[in-house]
């Protein structure tokens, strides 16, 4: 099955996905990042690509003529930008994917931006760490594409699942578990340097764990402020999309805020 797939923003994400659906017999990728637009950032970039054979586009309109399918693969806080700048250069039978952790008013925002090109639009939901489960990691989809786009995609091995023909719902379902797992995150951070500085880190572990016995609470003590050092800056914009959705329901958005700077400064602090 011949499929054409384009990927906006070429980081973490768009580095997995377009290296293992490349590695698909009758698949082929190419890549734009606003980092090609500058040789020095570009050279990294392009040694990355080259060793999967996935080609590099120079600019928005490259990177979408032809393809099958566009994922937007870039930091919540562009991902209203690329669609405006993809926009332009798409057609109706094309659709464009936006994975990124962004609020379902964000979402909606980037709807709208693709409204006048004709093309479908179908958000995505990572639910899980792309490391390790590659293009398997489990995700919600929203749109009236959704359905479509999930049959065609899952037999190359995405875990696609369907949940609504309404933009917004599959974004809300991850933001309100990121409040949870980002939240706990920031806690273990905190954790680490206060039970440290006082020298209580293993009587403190051994007490939650007493408490509540389902989990590894040493394991995520030791994992979770080394995911914060490398994400935060990313994990940052994602919790300040998880207050503005909470804003925009009525509600506080403060506690989403706070785990959005601890990530951030966590992050900067460890650089």
């Amino acid at each position: 099955m011949a499929l054409n797939l384009a990927f906006i923003g070429y980081g973490e994400v768009g580095q997995v996905f377009a290296r293992e659906f490349k590695a698909r017999p009758g698949i082929e990728v190419a890549v734009y990042d606003l980092k090609f637009d500058d040789a020095v950032s570009r050279a990294p970039l392009a040694a990355i690509a080259e060793t999967s054979g996935i080609c590099l586009a120079d600019n928005f309109k490259q990177v979408c003529w032809g393809a099958d399918v566009v994922i937007s693969a870039v930091t919540a806080d562009q991902a209203v930008g690329a669609a405006e700048a993809a926009a332009p250069y798409l057609n109706p039978n094309q659709i464009y994917v936006d994975l990124n952790s962004v609020s379902p008013t964000t979402k909606r925002a980037i709807a709208d931006a693709l409204r006048p090109s004709g093309a479908a639009f179908v958000e995505f939901a990572v639910m899980s760490p792309v490391a390790g489960f590659g293009i398997a990691s489990p995700i919600l989809a929203g749109g009236a594409e959704a359905e479509a786009l999930a049959a065609r995609l899952n037999v190359f091995g995405m875990k696609i699942k369907p949940v609504s023909a309404e933009i917004g719902m599959a974004s809300a379902t991850k933001l309100c578990r990121s409040i949870a797992i980002k939240g706990l995150e920031a806690i273990m951070v905190d954790l680490n340097l206060a039970a440290g500085k006082a020298g209580v880190l293993p009587s403190v572990l051994a007490s939650l764990t007493a408490s509540y016995p389902g989990m590894d609470w040493a394991e995520l003590a030791r994992t979770m402020p080394t995911r914060v050092t490398r994400h935060g800056g990313r994990r940052a914009a994602e919790m300040r999309e998880a207050a503005r959705m909470m804003r925009e329901a009525g509600l506080n958005g403060d506690f989403a805020e706070a785990i959005a700077d601890r990530h951030e400064s966590f992050a900067k602090a460890a650089l």
